[in-house]
């Protein structure tokens, strides 16, 4: 599989490399990995990451076609190759003008959910995708890597591992992230990064604590209203990256926030128990087993999907 991907890179001048809507730490991980490698590799290729910006990990790079940004007109990306990363549906993929390249390769490390792209390569056993960047650069002897691609590699496989600490991290995991520590990734400069909040955050945290949910079945959640974000002054993803602070907690092996978006409300669901993609699965969503997002239509579903929770509790 890697190889027929090189191939394809090999065959393409224009390369475009999309990822999802609201991106995280490891979709931008593996966007900026991958055209850094290639841009290192083929300096001669017009290589372009697309998609949405963010504030959360904007230390990574900016995406070259912002979405919403951007009056590209379609032939500039129909002769392209597309190659889609971390994004398991296809009515999340950030720029939908991924459809006008010319192939589509899909390079995902979640459970599948809809089958796109010429050539496809999943593989769920890899806990980030930015791994899986980094593995295929080990494949290939032609790959480069420089510093900057080593930072958004390291720091896609360090944000969707939970800093080492989830399932799925592997011996492989470990060799990836020291193989991009000998190619740049700097520990220290990418911790400060991450960890540096504003004052606004660090009371939000006090709101969090002070406010969070239980019910008797063992699920702890927190609603986030987007009167209350925007009280703290807060982006919707500064937001949803507090999931982790309800976790650890004695008795209570599923929890999630409810974050207000517009007239939708989007949910951050976790467990360090039970498999909850399947209640994902229900409400318009998807991921990982024990770590998944879903969507409710309005604050009016939430009883229904604390009692789908409390269905695998």
């Amino acid at each position: 599989m890697i190889k027929e991907i090189y191939k394809k890179i090999k065959k393409y001048q224009r390369i475009i490399i999309y990822g999802h809507v609201r991106p995280d730490g490891d979709c931008y991980g593996a966007q900026f990995g991958l055209q850094n490698i290639i841009k290192n590799t083929f300096p001669e290729k017009d290589v372009f990451v697309t998609g949405e910006t963010s504030d959360f990990v904007s230390f990574v790079g900016t995406p070259d076609i912002i979405v919403g940004q951007s009056n590209l007109e379609d032939s500039f990306y129909e002769d392209s190759l597309s190659i889609v990363v971390d994004t398991a549906n296809k009515d999340r993929i950030s720029n939908p003008k991924y459809r006008l390249g010319k192939e589509i390769i899909k390079i995902d490390h979640h459970i599948p959910v809809d089958e796109y792209g010429d050539i496809q390569w999943v593989d769920t056993s890899f806990p980030s995708c930015a791994q899986m960047i980094a593995y295929m650069s080990t494949q290939v002897k032609d790959f480069e890597i420089t510093k900057p691609g080593a930072v958004a590699m390291y720091t896609g496989i360090l944000t969707d591992t939970g800093r080492f600490k989830y399932r799925g991290v592997s011996e492989l995991t470990h060799q990836m992230a020291g193989m991009l520590l000998t190619k740049g990734a700097d520990v220290e400069e990418i911790d400060r990064a991450m960890s540096n909040e504003t004052l606004d955050m660090f009371r939000f945290k006090g709101y969090v604590y002070q406010n969070f949910k239980t019910t008797d079945k063992g699920f702890i959640y927190l609603q986030i209203t987007d009167e209350v974000r925007k009280e703290h002054n807060l982006t919707y993803e500064e937001a949803s990256s507090v999931v982790n602070m309800l976790s650890g907690i004695q008795g209570f092996h599923v929890w999630a926030l409810f974050i207000e978006d517009g007239d939708l409300v989007r949910i951050r669901l976790r467990s360090s128990g039970p498999d909850i993609d399947g209640v994902a699965n229900q409400f318009g969503g998807g991921g990982h087993a024990k770590a998944s997002g879903a969507v409710l239509n309005s604050w009016d579903e939430l009883d229904q999907f604390i009692e789908a929770v409390h269905n695998v509790l």
